[in-house]
């Protein structure tokens, strides 16, 4: 099998067609079902043109993975980090997902499940990225049991459940369907944070602050 080297340079016109493409054709046969000769052909291009960009499927495949991942980390992650309140950080964090997951039929999105088929040392990279984001996502729910707003939920299971719950997304989302890709990122952080989040008890508080005042005195 061939070594994935860890550098992926920015993806230029061409390479970001032929991942998008491999991306498309893994999706939808699977990777173990697609041949270089399929990706050639969907390509209309060799085999021979189509490793003068890429050195074999396992590099086409990181590159691909590596590119989902820069996006997350640059759409997601670092807007999320600059965020203080967890609640807050939490819906940005799903919608800003649910967008890039719906997003070009969202092919990248769903082919996280290949990455098993990198060689280990470039699969070990993709999964400590992917650690990374699991990380932000927990840290936050643990955030918010800390301040008495979680819901009585195992924080990891929380995690696995929301990430899950956006990864799907592409296998049901349809770009000309009834809601816009805006519209179901929304709907979809209001069911995770209603699932989650212990609701404020507006009423009782602003009372408590009525009786903590005392009573209003009448003017006469």
């Amino acid at each position: 099998m061939a070594a994935v080297r860890a550098f992926v340079p920015p993806l230029q016109p061409r390479r970001a067609e032929i991942c998008r493409t491999a991306a498309q054709i893994f999706r939808d046969r699977g990777y173990d079902a697609t041949s270089v000769s399929d990706l050639a052909r969907a390509l209309g291009i060799t085999k021979a043109g189509l490793y003068h960009y890429f050195e074999s499927k396992e590099a086409l495949l990181f590159e691909i993975t590596s590119y989902g991942l820069d996006r997350v980390r640059d759409e997601v992650i670092l807007p999320a980090r600059a965020v203080r309140d967890p609640e807050a950080r939490l819906r940005q964090m799903v919608m800003r997902h649910a967008r890039i997951a719906t997003q070009g039929r969202g092919a990248i999105a769903q082919i996280v499940d290949e990455v098993r088929a990198l060689p280990p040392p470039a699969r070990k990279r993709v999964e400590e990225r992917m650690r990374a984001y699991v990380d932000l996502v927990r840290d936050t729910l643990v955030e918010l049991r800390s301040a008495g707003r979680l819901r009585d939920v195992d924080p990891t299971v929380a995690t696995f459940s929301v990430i899950g719950t956006i990864l799907w997304l592409p296998r049901w989302f349809r770009q000309n369907g009834r809601l816009s890709q805006e519209q179901v990122a929304n709907q979809i952080a209001d069911i995770v944070l209603a699932g989650l989040l212990r609701s404020r008890p507006t009423v009782k508080r602003h009372a408590a602050r009525r009786v903590a005042k005392g009573p209003r005195r009448v003017k006469r």
